[in-house]
């Protein structure tokens, strides 16, 4: 089995540990999620909370194709975790990736990041409604306004995929599982349509346009309205939100 690995400079001197990663991986660490692929937090030999993802190895015919034609998702992630980092826009610090391969292809690969600081997810409030929604709103927009001019749009920006936390009185954010991205010019359209994943109330997304519509000098009645319409479309597009107000 041939093994590919790549480490963040910053963090060679863990690369003893990061390449016995494959080895402990399936006895160590503690499972924060598991279905397909699996997640587990471990502490380096130096102390650092690091964040293992591991991406279940591809079937039949995509092996291939991740071994000559497409990046692994391992991979991906990495290189957009560094790009998202060097446009200031938070995600956990990547630290570095692995990839296994066999004779027919690409088995598993491994995505190494730092553990996040911030505490929270925003799918809990898909669960029960708390003040601090309300609070995050104008800041979650100036996060996501400011995402979309750096030219960087998340293609599953969904309440599983944003951390957030108040971190000395002010609203934090990061995203995560950014294998899926795409980059250049975010039109307004866009912008908008990649907020449909969102449950929330009505208000809430009005408010959001209103900021968002600040942050990047855009007409909010436009804002608003396409906002609402990718939304509505999606969850009544043969989907049922698990979490609306209205």
């Amino acid at each position: 089995m041939k093994v590919k690995t790549v480490i963040n400079p910053k963090y060679e001197p863990l690369r003893e540990w990061i390449l016995s990663i494959p080895a402990h991986f399936a006895t160590q660490g503690e499972v924060i999620y598991d279905a397909r692929n699996q997640i587990r937090v471990f502490t380096t030999p130096d102390g650092t909370k690091v964040c293992v993802k591991r991406f279940h190895a591809p079937r039949f015919l995509n092996k291939y194709i991740y071994l000559y034609l497409r990046d692994s998702k391992a991979q991906r992630a990495y290189q957009n975790g560094l790009y998202l980092i060097a446009h200031h826009v938070g995600t956990p610090d990547p630290i570095a990736y692995i990839e296994e391969y066999s004779g027919v292809g690409l088995g598993y690969s491994y995505l190494i990041t730092r553990l996040s600081a911030l505490k929270h997810l925003h799918r809990e409030f898909t669960i029960a409604y708390t003040p601090a929604l309300d609070a995050t709103i104008r800041p979650l927009a100036r996060f996501t306004a400011h995402m979309h001019e750096e030219g960087i749009l998340h293609l599953d920006f969904s309440p599983g995929n944003i951390l957030w936390d108040s971190v000395d009185g002010e609203y934090r954010f990061e995203i995560i599982d950014i294998n899926r991205m795409a980059f250049g010019r975010v039109s307004m359209k866009a912008g908008c349509r990649s907020l449909r994943r969102l449950c929330a109330r009505s208000s809430f997304f009005d408010e959001f346009a209103d900021e968002y519509a600040k942050a990047r000098h855009l007409d909010p009645d436009q804002c608003r309205h396409w906002i609402h319409y990718y939304r509505n479309r999606f969850w009544h597009n043969g989907r049922k939100a698990r979490y609306q107000y209205d």
